[in-house]
């Protein structure tokens, strides 16, 4: 094998000069995928090695700029960076020498800030002050005031955006009175808002892909540039591959990339106000991919993703219908039919097809209890497992769901049409009736916290330890005879099944030597020419949503804070589309610009987005109460309109757009269980079938334009109605427009000097015209339009 490999590389050498071929390139890598960036974090920064490497034993030295001392564990699993933060770069890279190979990681700054924050109680003094909100995930116990003549502080250490915040007084939640700036917390309340200011945004680095032709790439700055980093797979390229001239770039795939079907390259740059924005384009040997029709589902990037619950999904097989026979089970709670083989044949039937669809993600389809359990005290029920998410077995297919042949025949019928199927994997807890616990009762957290009070709900303050509820223990996965056997039950369903990767269950409340332990057997285990992707979910900060995400870790989590910004924007009138960006751009600082995040229409867990819109659903009601005590509807039709706007903007934004059931035609409802009404495939209403129109044309969009899956993101315009953006990607460039107000609007916005000779076609038919560096649109009220270049 040695010797093919130098073969290669001396033809390469001679046939394409040595300037275009990295010498030490070896296919099979060492690290496993592309290299997430390390987020260096101040003066003392610990990499985790294993998290890259797939044999850390193999590693001959490691290189960090000159302000680091680099020291490395006696085992290589783990190195420590040291330096002063001031005189760290914005960015670098970490070289890993491995058996004469260099490979480059890259490493971002920490933009974390000291902030002093004070509060002075206007009346008699306070026992304790504590702080809780964006800050600490909610737990005012992470974030105690100290007081100083008469005046309580705290020393914060903060990366610059926005913090929704409250003050803990004596245990008493309350605004900050000395601070006038509040927000609405899109649940019927309002929190303090502390903002913490980064560098000039309008003069940090934004680049772009400009061209391409055969194996040059020509790359576009806006303002300065310092340093660009170009790397091609895990190498960085030099500047014998990298050229810069004035604003422009040009790259020169490396020849050795002509003999891999797909690889990748990905950009950065800073000066001295902060770090650009990051690009990754793909390749196909030696030439830059150009058309959606070269990608298929193993490439992330072009994912539109289907999320669906089996029970509620469709009933192709009545012979194994068995709901719970308990009387004191409401139907709502109970089993409805839905089955892997309804599944399959809605694959066969083309429905996901006719919806772009590349990733079906499917509730859990282990093993649930036979019998009832949990109380709701209005209407008074006990459930079902109808959801999956009671496990009693973790590697058993739930009879009432199907079989194992079923799941085989699902996944081929999937796969035939290059589709993914992620499977929901339940690892924080258990059922009671599960082996695991029956036969272990000491490995799961204690239930009663050390002052006899109960461990059940406490989802900031005991996040990996709390219960789900009594009947559910939660697994102590710090403990390698726990998580050992878990991670197998996981790695048995993407080797055995063959499914394409995980949506995780609460994976805020799972340690990470879990994630570690778990991904780890992936990389051994999987084979090379599969792609898996996993996908957490987690309620809380960027910051820690993002330290769930890495090389060691998860492709990627669900994006929640967009998605309450989003459903706050569009299904209101009076939220501001400046909050929306804030939020968008804030998250591309932890995430990347180009990421993999599950961008969410809705899910199992929440109301119903139209019905919201539409005003059926108030937004500071109990949303699961309200399902359960009156019907609820769309509201006013124009619910439909705002759906649709809604569905554009997940669609046409970096990340990966996420349809639960029923939002690709307006499925209204309350939350758990009218949330997950039977899935409805006939007997739509006209506004139904518009909506679904709609959707499908947006898929087809996001599908057919690469500029949609591998495009820079670029706000044009944002006002507290409007909102404009571009996506460009190789000179392909798409204007996506929204008005959020309730009349009809002309919009003139100003467009980048590069688009000045460009045309564009308007994909839903509303007024526009373009000269030169402007453009002219016309939209009713509630309205979109998805402008393409031509």
């Amino acid at each position: 094998m040695k010797r093919i490999l130098f073969i290669s590389i001396a033809f390469l050498l001679t046939s394409c000069g040595a300037r275009e071929v990295i010498p030490h390139f070896t296919k099979t890598s060492d690290i496993y995928g592309l290299a997430s960036v390390v987020q260096l974090s101040g003066t003392e920064t610990e990499v985790i090695l294993k998290d890259y490497f797939m044999d850390v034993n193999r590693i001959d030295s490691i290189v960090a700029p000159k302000v680091f001392s680099v020291e490395v564990a006696p085992d290589k699993t783990v190195v420590w960076l040291k330096a002063e933060n001031n005189d760290i770069p914005k960015f670098s890279e970490l070289k890993v020498w491995v058996n004469g190979t260099g490979y480059s990681i890259p490493m971002r700054k920490s933009r974390k800030q000291s902030v002093e924050f004070t509060y002075q109680p206007k009346n008699k003094q306070p026992k304790t002050v504590q702080l809780a909100g964006q800050i600490n995930d909610w737990n005012p116990s992470k974030t105690n005031l100290e007081k100083v003549d008469g005046v309580w502080k705290t020393t914060l250490w903060l990366n610059p955006g926005k913090y929704h915040y409250q003050v803990v007084v004596d245990g008493k939640w309350i605004l900050d009175s000395a601070n006038p700036e509040m927000e609405d917390n899109n649940i019927g309340g309002v929190n303090s808002v502390l903002r913490i200011k980064g560098g000039n945004p309008d003069l940090l680095p934004f680049i772009y892909t400009a061209s391409t032709k055969g194996k040059k790439i020509h790359l576009g700055f806006q303002n300065a540039v310092d340093e660009l980093f170009v790397y091609w797979e895990n190498y960085r390229l030099n500047d014998e591959f990298v050229s810069i001239n004035g604003n422009e770039a040009t790259i020169i795939i490396p020849a050795n990339a002509s003999g891999l079907k797909r690889s990748h390259i990905r950009v950065w740059a800073y000066n001295s106000e902060g770090e650009s924005n990051d690009l990754i384009i793909p390749l196909e040997k030696r030439s830059a991919v150009t058309a959606t029709s070269q990608l298929n589902r193993s490439d992330l990037y072009t994912q539109i993703m289907y999320s669906l619950m089996v029970d509620r999904f469709y009933n192709a097989n009545l012979e194994n219908d068995q709901p719970v026979n308990d009387p004191e089970i409401h139907p709502k709670a109970n089993y409805y039919g839905g089955d892997i083989a309804g599944i399959t044949q809605k694959i066969e039937d083309g429905y996901f097809d006719s919806l772009g669809i590349r990733t079906i993600w499917v509730s859990p389809i282990t093993q649930n209890p036979l019998g009832a359990y949990g109380l709701y005290p209005n209407p008074r029920t006990k459930f079902s497992g109808y959801h999956g998410y009671w496990p009693i077995s973790s590697s058993k297919v739930d009879f009432r769901f199907g079989t194992s042949d079923d799941v085989h025949r699902m996944l081929d019928e999937a796969h035939k049409r290059d589709i993914n199927v992620i499977l929901d994997y339940v690892a924080n807890h258990v059922h009671q009736e599960h082996p695991l616990y029956k036969n272990h009762p000491d490995w799961v957290t204690p239930l009663y916290l050390p002052d006899g009070t109960m461990n059940t709900e406490k989802w900031d303050e005991h996040r990996l330890t709390t219960w789900f509820d009594t009947f559910m223990p939660t697994l102590d996965l710090e403990r390698a005879e726990v998580y050992e056997p878990m991670t197998d039950s996981a790695l048995f369903w993407v080797t055995q099944y063959k499914f394409d990767g995980f949506r995780h269950d609460a994976t805020k409340h799972i340690p990470e030597v879990f994630w570690r332990t778990l991904t780890q057997k992936i990389k051994e285990n999987v084979e090379p020419n599969r792609t898996i992707y996993q996908i957490g979910e987690t309620y809380g900060s960027h910051e820690l949503i993002a330290s769930y995400i890495g090389s060691g870790m998860l492709n990627a989590q669900f994006d929640f804070n967009v998605y309450d910004a989003a459903l706050a924007t569009f299904g209101q009138t009076d939220v501001s589309f400046k909050n929306l960006n804030s939020k968008l751009t804030e998250g591309f600082s932890y995430y990347g610009w180009n990421n993999l995040m599950g961008i969410i229409s809705g899910n199992h867990d929440k109301g119903r987005f139209i019905s919201y819109a539409g005003g059926s659903l108030s937004f500071d009601e109990d949303a699961k109460y309200a399902g359960w005590t009156r019907e609820i509807g769309v509201g006013n039709p124009l619910g439909y309109k705002r759906l649709q706007m809604f569905n554009a903007f997940n669609l046409t934004i970096p990340g990966v757009p996420t349809i639960y059931q029923g939002d690709e035609f307006g499925q209204p409802g309350g939350n758990d269980p009218d949330n997950r009404k039977m899935m409805q495939f006939e007997g739509l209403s006209d506004s139904e079938q518009q909506t679904l129109g709609v959707t499908k044309k947006l898929t087809t969009l996001r599908r057919s334009n690469m500029a949609l899956n591998y495009g820079t993101f670029e706000p044009l315009l944002i006002t507290d109605n409007v909102y404009a953006y571009a996506r460009t990607y190789m000179g392909n460039v798409v204007v996506v427009v929204f008005n959020n107000s309730n009349s009809s609007t002309k919009i003139e916005m100003e467009l980048p000097a590069r688009f000045a000779e460009l045309n564009f076609s308007s994909n839903f038919s509303s007024d526009f015209s373009k000269s030169g560096e402007k453009l002219y649109v016309k939209l009713d009220g509630f309205s979109f339009d998805v402008f393409t270049s031509i």
